[in-house]
């Protein structure tokens, strides 16, 4: 979601913070601005509706120069898309705040300040932060003890960093909820929401805990916790690779990433399979003791992330002979939920620092499970450092909001997961070595999958009038399903659902007519000839179907149903092929739809707030 990015340094800062923010793009947003300390001790700001282009040009058109500064892009939540909206936001010229997260409490401190005397020009929960501070300082005389009083009385989450007009050598930060990373650089440091704002001027990086106040100078960064007592962060070096411009001469992000995932797949099980299966350890140190207990997995996430949980699922009872749950984070955090003995809490994100999946796994390990394990593609997330072991995915930068290698890299994870607990429970050798085998050639499966590009860009056509469309998949094919419809609205705005191919006559038959395109999965597995009975029924009712069908399995196009074939490949991995050619369908079908691919429409990369 929203972007941060500050700098406080000798030298000046504007294009540090423009290149920031062009960073930060792919988060999504509505408006962008810049506040600076100029060298007379002016405090200016500029803002923008619209891209950060828009405020590229308006600091070109109208030139400022400041060595303190705070940069923002802003995805509303409170208030509409409004320049007066948009970050930083003032308080009497004299604070200026930028702020990811939702001050929960901020109408009854909006009520309270404006008794006070202060006056609102904005619609936003962010303009309390400011008024708020300036209240503090006012009292106390000094920006640290102002803000550490100030978070004091915040409800809700926040990332925030602030300046003060009147002592221009610190900039002051906190975090509770929404995260910020500290840049460490020479002579200067940073600030941002995310490190890919800050490569270009910096590798070393510091992570602000939950409930931290930072005041940082040119020189110098000190970090307070929620007590106010002084504390140690790690520093850690930084070896990500990104380079926001680079479409690699793909037209879009999202292509150049869908066209990626053999080499990811393969970098994510580089040096962690082995021809006799996972190697130890491949979750953390100790993980194989942690593992060896494991009865029952609880899987939390949101989106994507959430249906490659509920593909492994399938995978980790199936195979492993491990009982699995799985749950949306929004949804688990607000029940009261059953602890079964031995129990793993898995969470899963891009990011790791989806609000809702972080906030499920403080409250899991509240509920007494007996380990954690965050299956993430950031090192250093929020969600990697708070759970007891971690798996990254290796996907490398993804910068589409609508996650494509991402979720090929958590299946691949998830299913090495299942090799792990399976040896534990129980897995016949058989299964675990078919497993193997079939996870040495998923890089390789991969590619042949992606030479069908022609084909389903030629299909692609089609769907130009379409409103609505229906998924179906049996099995492990059913959260693939899913994951397809959830592509297909996400870029193409086109109404998709998805559902069990069996649950049909429950209802969604009433909405088969020539208008609905139905797509179908349709691996050649043990449940095939259950779903052409489900393919006969939509047959007969006029519908008009698009099936993704193994080569094996005897499908044939007519006037009524136009196949796809895909690449004969083994059952276990199945869900992970029959995902490329719907990331496909989606891409091309937004195309001919006119839509923005890499940044669909009130859409975020990282959901940092509730």
């Amino acid at each position: 979601m929203c972007g941060i990015v500050g700098a406080i340094a000798e030298r000046n800062v504007v294009e540090i913070l423009l290149e920031g923010l062009k960073r930060l793009e792919y988060r999504g947003y509505d408006s962008a601005g810049v506040a600076l300390l100029d060298s007379d001790g002016n405090l200016t700001r500029t803002r923008r509706i619209g891209k950060v282009k828009e405020l590229a040009d308006a600091l070109h058109q109208y030139p400022v120069k400041g060595a303190t500064g705070i940069a923002h892009t802003r995805w509303a939540t409170h208030g509409g898309v409004t320049e007066a909206n948009a970050h930083p936001h003032f308080s009497s010229e004299r604070i200026a705040v930028v702020h990811n997260g939702i001050i929960e409490n901020y109408q009854q401190l909006r009520q309270d300040l404006t008794a006070k005397g202060y006056g609102f020009t904005s619609d936003t929960d962010t303009e309390t932060i400011a008024h708020l501070v300036h209240w503090e300082v006012d009292q106390c005389k000094d920006l640290l003890t102002a803000v550490q009083r100030a978070v004091k009385q915040f409800h809700g989450a926040y990332g925030t960093v602030i300046m003060d007009k009147e002592d221009p050598e610190r900039i002051i930060v906190a975090r509770s909820g929404s995260p910020l990373v500290i840049g460490l650089g020479i002579g200067e440091n940073f600030i941002a929401s995310d490190q890919m704002a800050l490569l270009p001027v910096t590798r070393r990086f510091m992570y602000l805990e939950e409930g931290d106040v930072a005041e940082i100078t040119r020189t110098s960064i000190k970090v307070y916790d929620r007590q106010g007592r002084l504390v140690e962060r790690d520093v850690s070096e930084s070896d990500v690779e990104h380079d926001a411009g680079d479409k690699a001469g793909y037209r879009h992000y999202m292509l150049k990433e869908i066209h990626e995932q053999p080499t990811v797949v393969r970098n994510t099980l580089a040096g962690r399979l082995s021809e006799s299966g996972v190697s130890a350890n491949i979750f953390g140190h100790g993980s194989e003791d942690i593992l060896a207990k494991i009865k029952h997995v609880q899987i939390i996430a949101c989106g994507t992330s959430y249906h490659s949980g509920m593909t492994a699922r399938y995978w980790l009872e199936q195979y492993a002979n491990v009982s699995c749950n799985v749950e949306i984070a929004s949804e688990f955090r607000y029940r009261k939920s059953f602890v079964h003995p031995n129990s793993l809490i898995v969470t899963i994100s891009q990011s790791g620092e989806t609000a809702d999946t972080l906030a499920a796994l403080r409250l899991a390990k509240e509920q007494g499970y007996t380990a954690s394990l965050a299956i993430c593609n950031v090192p250093g997330s929020s969600l990697v450092r708070e759970s007891d072991m971690a798996f990254m995915t290796l996907a490398g930068a993804e910068i589409g909001v609508a996650s494509t290698k991402a979720f090929t890299t958590q299946l691949t994870g998830l299913l090495m997961l299942t090799l792990a607990l399976g040896k534990y429970n129980a897995m016949p050798k058989i299964v675990h070595d078919d497993i193997v085998k079939a996870l040495h050639s998923l890089p390789t499966k991969l590619e042949e999958t992606l030479a069908l590009t022609q084909g389903i860009k030629e299909l692609a056509e089609e769907f130009a009038d379409k409103q609505h469309s229906l998924f179906l998949g049996r099995g492990d094919q059913y959260p693939i399903a899913m994951e397809g419809a959830l592509k297909l609205k996400e870029i193409s705005y086109i109404h998709a659902e998805a559902y069990a191919s069996g649950e049909l006559k429950h209802g969604p038959l009433a909405l088969i007519d020539d208008e609905m395109p139905v797509i179908v999965v349709a691996p050649n597995n043990e449940l095939l000839e259950k779903l052409k009975s489900n393919v006969e029924e939509v047959r007969a009712r006029g519908g008009i179907m698009y099936v993704f069908a193994d080569k094996q399995a005897n499908f044939k196009s007519d006037k009524t149903m136009r196949v796809i074939n895909v690449p004969h490949c083994e059952a276990a991995i199945a869900p992970i092929i029959y995902t490329i050619p719907l990331q496909l369908l989606s891409y091309y079908v937004a195309i001919i739809k006119g839509t923005d691919v890499d940044q669909p429409r009130n859409l975020a990369k990282s959901v940092t707030v509730e």
